[in-house]
């Protein structure tokens, strides 16, 4: 039989082996590798998948990952119904009910089957009375409420953005709920709050505070209002260094410019890439398809605010305009988007609701 040399006792004492860190390393290794195992066998819960956005080989994908943050939540709580085919000789809603300024032309069925979603894509738990009060329904005629002035101009942008930007709403479009989700108010609109800085004048009153506007950055605030409201050219900084730009853009440009795409890429929830070749970024014929529909949505967005908010300056109540300047609310890509590639998932707000994608006064039921 093996006999331990007596030394060796009187060693062991002296030279303890510690164990805790190799069984650590020894445990860690064997977990890392269950998991990996588990991940093969049953599949990565988080995958991710990339959506090619322009030519091959010049990186121009999104990453993105397969998750259940994908899908909208809010579009189980969205309501349609189909078109009621009219009937022979059913009167129309300009006919039978009074004031009806834009959807006059529509039969009374259809009419009020659009009244009844508005309310539940707008106001659900006022219904009707948000817009036309607490009276008898021959009370509904009157303009008595701001809501329902204000309706009346939202129904016309619908139309307005369904006919005249086809390219950029596709086949999808919009409706009330588009924005709305079920709110009086959208989310995602915003306000005019420079200056941020109220102890300075000119370029430092507008950057260095973190603020919704500048996606809570030091980059300008201003980059909306100049951008999405008062038709300014996005523009950046010549390429070559210590050059005189001649007037067509300075660095405030293109730190404004930059907190502009920065609000753009959380409001779809994509990187610049979705847009742009990252090699090329000054060069407009490198960039993906979406940066035309970007162009678009810009043109857009200016139009909805120039041209149809405006139209309601005069009959929004204090408590609805902006908590600095008193201003309109105005809105962007995030009012429809809400931080998806493509509002409520790309579903389809138009088939069922054709009197909201024409400003003809005709709609086609079939």
């Amino acid at each position: 039989m093996f006999r331990k040399p007596d030394w060796y006792e009187s060693w062991a004492k002296a030279n303890p082996i510690k164990s805790s860190g190799p069984l650590v390393l020894v445990g860690t290794v064997g977990v890392a590798l269950i998991v990996a195992v588990g991940i093969v066998l049953l599949g990565n819960p988080y995958q991710t998948s990339t959506v090619q956005t322009g030519p091959r080989g010049i990186a121009l994908g999104v990453i993105k990952i397969d998750a259940s943050r994908t899908k909208d939540p809010t579009i189980e709580d969205y309501y349609t119904e189909e078109p009621w085919l009219p009937e022979e000789d059913e009167p129309l809603a300009g006919d039978i009910y009074e004031n009806v300024q834009v959807l006059g032309h529509l039969t009374e069925g259809n009419f009020n089957r659009l009244m009844g979603a508005m309310s539940l894509w707008i106001a659900p738990e006022e219904g009707c009375a948000y817009c036309h009060g607490d009276g008898d329904v021959e009370t509904y005629g009157e303009d008595t409420l701001y809501t329902k002035v204000v309706a009346r101009t939202m129904i016309q942008m619908t139309q307005n953005i369904n006919e005249g930007y086809p390219d950029h709403v596709g086949g999808a479009g919009v409706n009330c709920y588009t924005c709305h989700r079920g709110q009086a108010v959208p989310s995602g609109i915003w306000f005019s709050n420079t200056p941020v800085n109220a102890n300075a004048s000119g370029w430092s009153a507008v950057q260095n505070r973190a603020t919704m506007n500048s996606e809570f950055t030091s980059l300008p605030s201003d980059a909306l209002e100049k951008y999405l409201n008062d038709y300014n050219v996005i523009r950046v900084h010549d390429l070559e260094s210590r050059v005189d730009n001649d007037g067509t853009a300075s660095i405030q440009d293109t730190e404004r410019t930059y907190s502009l795409m920065n609000y753009f890429s959380n409001a779809l929830d994509v990187n610049c890439t979705f847009c742009h070749n990252t090699r090329a970024f000054y060069d407009l014929d490198q960039s993906a398809p979406q940066l035309g529909q970007a162009q678009l949505a810009i043109g857009m967005i200016q139009e909805m605010n120039l041209d149809y908010l405006t139209e309601i300056e005069d009959v929004l109540p204090a408590n609805r305009l902006g908590p600095i300047h008193g201003d309109l609310p105005k809105v962007g890509c995030l009012t429809c988007h809400k931080g998806y590639n493509k509002p409520l998932n790309g579903l389809d707000m138009v088939t069922d609701w054709p009197e909201l994608t024409t400003t003809e006064a005709e709609v086609t039921y079939e």
